[in-house]
């Protein structure tokens, strides 16, 4: 058998062809910084404060640090942009819980939570009507037009919550679809009869001629979880590195903005019509530093009760752990 340095030479060199060509699927040659399967991402927000996060982590150098680029692309809801969500053209979204939810348990989309955004409060979502409304209080909703920027969500489920209360079904109310931005005008033409808004368009509305008729976070719905941050489960199963970057990132400007409100002033005005003065007194939801499933159970939880769901979601199944500080 020849054995010399010559022939040993090329052995060892048709092995290495020969373990590159088997190989290269898992090596990731175009991997980023720190193994990033992929370092340029595409963020669905909503024009809602509970957005800042990304946008603080953005200013701040979070997502830098951890190797990543974004860009933003503001949806009202993870629905209405499914196709980019599937496609991979939105990377990671932000959605209401009852969006995320609806859409796993709708067998939609696979869908993974990243990272807790928002937890509600009192004074930062409700239905109101306008000043010389003959609306007086809950109850007169019935058999009336409430504007929602997005149908079987956060808004409709909310309010149906209440309306429970008044022994008023969700069966006798219209929830018509509004955009935010629309939904004053909507108000002010009599095109409805009253509007579910969130801040920022909540405070604007009021100062305009709009008064609060319900809050909905308060009650039965009282420190409810909002909304997250997610991606499919076919994304975070092939970005699974990216996925954790993410997370890291959004992590550190979340305690930002748990604890800063200066930080939300600094960066909601950049993505919504609201000025830094109003960012400072607003109304505002607590801003999670954890990802708790247990919490989040209670948006599903509800959600079945109201046939939002035909069975049971396991929140627990959909939220992938949050990584470490590096």
């Amino acid at each position: 058998m020849k054995s010399g340095p010559a022939f040993r030479a090329c052995a060892a060199l048709l092995a290495l062809v020969v373990l590159a060509a088997c190989g290269g699927t898992d090596a990731e040659p175009s991997a980023g910084p720190g193994g990033l399967e992929k370092t340029t991402l595409t963020i669905g927000v909503s024009p809602t404060p509970s957005s800042a996060p990304v946008y603080i982590a953005e200013r701040k150098g979070f997502f830098k640090e951890e190797g990543l680029t974004i860009k933003t692309e503001i949806i009202q809801a993870p629905q209405a942009v499914m196709p980019k969500i599937l496609n991979g053209s939105i990377d990671v979204f932000k959605g209401s819980y009852v969006s995320l939810i609806n859409i796993q348990g709708s067998g939609a989309a696979r869908i993974k939570i990243l990272y807790d955004s928002l937890q509600g409060a009192p004074g930062i979502a409700g239905v109101v009507v306008m000043k010389d409304s003959p609306l007086q209080g809950p109850k007169d909703l019935k058999g009336k037009t409430i504007a929602v920027n997005s149908l079987n969500n956060l808004g409709t489920m909310v309010t149906s919550a209440h309306l429970k209360t008044q022994e008023v079904t969700p069966e006798q109310v219209k929830f018509v679809v509004v955009n935010f931005e629309a939904q004053l005008a909507a108000l002010k033409n009599s095109q409805v009869d009253a509007a579910w808004m969130v801040e920022p368009f909540l405070s604007a509305a009021q100062q305009a001629g709009a008064k609060l008729l319900l809050d909905t976070n308060t009650g039965p719905t009282d420190a409810l979880p909002i909304d997250g941050w997610a991606a499919t489960e076919a994304w975070t199963t092939k970005h699974p590195k990216t996925a954790a970057a993410f997370q890291r990132a959004v992590a550190k400007a979340q305690r930002l903005a748990a604890t800063d409100r200066a930080e939300l002033a600094a960066v909601v005005p950049l993505y919504t019509q609201t000025p830094k003065e109003a960012v400072m007194t607003m109304a505002m939801g607590t801003f999670p530093t954890s990802l708790n499933a247990t919490r989040i159970q209670r948006v599903a939880d509800l959600m079945f009760e109201f046939g939002y769901l035909k069975s049971r979601v396991d929140v627990a199944s959909m939220v992938v752990p949050v990584p470490g500080r590096r």
